[in-house]
């Protein structure tokens, strides 16, 4: 199979055709593969397993600081007029020694303990979105569930109030949307666009920024405003709103699209919902391989530091890298029968939440999310179907069903 790199990269691809398995198939059975498609930034392909962990760790070599997505070629020619990368890096576009003293500031929150005291609004949230249903009927699944149990969740420990989601909804849609003319907001071009979009988020979290910072409270919101560096200073007014935007924009894209994958999942496999309604302790195991099958975040780039030799090719200072995790969770080096959905798979060492010092920072909140939804939905969900071809977001980075048509029944 001649396999080009727009298969891998192109936005339009997957809308068209959701994630290439058959090309990554075909690119883990060779050395990485240098690909030169038209329009975007050329890439090296990494969609072995042990590759992207080697990479992934050894950030002195292969750096996220040169950016995190590979750039179309308007988004190239824009790059020098825009505003935003001056104005602030989240901590996804930080490496050693910044990333790690940033990181460090809302770790702790993080931790399975710290996410413990949020168990009773992840579960409130499931049960809410499956209520929202009635008790049978059709329904599209992205809108009515999958998009709204994370946006009560994270607008809880984010200090975001209820009448503010749907305005928060809309824009985490656009920023996520890649360029998929459904999701994007109308602008002149793309660049003031995603400048009025950063401007609508600067002012909605600068608001609780303020307030937290005179009237704090013990959540995730005060945490972040009043956050001191282990350096001593105080955590910048950009640096903060960074960090608001990487835990409310990634996390509410990367569990909507687990969920949504899950749905997916187990409407082609309506046997693995049967096992875990039978036995109930699989749910934890089916978080992870919900992770693994669907891979949300469908890639990351990073950038060489140096000339070096890697897997016997010379690879040059400023070479980019595509490191597609979701291939990663195909490979079968790793797994049995990489391409079965199987709730009970153990070992599961899926790369799904990343690896090494960028391994996600929210990973604990978004298992206690999806695991919240699958109890609900094995205890409740009598039968569904889907109703109509689900249709796929246009993005290569953040990856997954835009509309998912089911019909269903559900017990009360």
């Amino acid at each position: 199979m001649a396999i080009d790199g727009l298969d891998l990269i192109s936005s339009a691809h997957y809308g068209a055709a959701g994630p290439p398995h058959e090309q990554w198939r075909e690119l883990r059975s060779q050395p990485l593969t240098y690909f030169e498609p038209d329009g975007y930034e050329p890439f090296w392909a990494v969609t072995r397993h042990a590759d992207i962990q080697e990479i992934s760790g050894r950030p002195e070599d292969f750096c996220n600081g040169e950016g995190i997505v590979i750039l179309t070629q308007e988004q190239i020619d824009e790059r020098e007029t825009s505003d935003i990368p001056m104005l602030m890096k989240t901590i996804i576009e930080m490496d050693p020694p910044d990333h790690r003293m940033f990181r460090k500031v809302a770790s702790g929150f993080f931790t399975p303990r710290g996410i413990e005291r949020l168990d009773e609004i992840v579960t409130e949230s499931a049960k809410t979105v499956i209520d929202s249903l009635g008790s049978e009927g059709e329904a599209d699944f992205v809108e009515k569930i999958t998009q709204q149990h994370p946006l009560r969740v994270l607008s809880t420990i984010l200090g975001i109030e209820p009448d503010q989601e749907a305005k928060l909804l809309e824009l985490t849609t656009q920023l996520f949307g890649g360029e998929d003319p459904e999701l994007q907001r109308e602008a002149e071009n793309r660049s003031d666009a995603m400048l009025a979009l950063f401007m609508d988020f600067f002012t909605m979290f600068n608001d609780i920024i303020q307030d937290r910072r005179a009237n704090p409270r013990d959540d995730l919101a005060t945490m972040l405003a009043t956050a001191t560096l282990e350096n001593g200073e105080p955590l910048g007014d950009m640096e903060t709103l960074g960090y608001y935007l990487i835990i409310f924009n990634a996390g509410h894209d990367t569990t909507r699209h687990s969920l949504t994958g899950a749905f997916q999942a187990f409407l082609n496999n309506p046997g693995e919902l049967r096992r875990i309604r039978d036995d109930p302790s699989l749910v934890k195991s089916a978080v992870e391989e919900v992770v693994r099958y669907s891979a949300p975040v469908n890639y990351m780039k990073r950038t060489a530091t140096r000339d070096l030799i890697y897997d016997g090719h010379e690879i040059k200072k400023g070479d980019m890298f595509g490191l597609f995790y979701a291939s990663a969770n195909r490979d079968a080096e790793v797994f049995e029968d990489p391409d079965r959905f199987d709730v009970g798979r153990h070992p599961n060492r899926h790369l799904g939440f990343g690896w090494a010092e960028h391994y996600c920072l929210g990973a604990h909140l978004a298992r206690a999310s999806i695991h919240a939804l699958i109890e609900e939905l094995a205890a409740r969900m009598e039968w569904m179907e889907l109703a109509g071809t689900p249709d796929y977001v246009a993005s290569s980075f953040v990856v997954g069903p835009k509309h998912l048509p089911v019909r269903y029944k559900v017990s009360a």
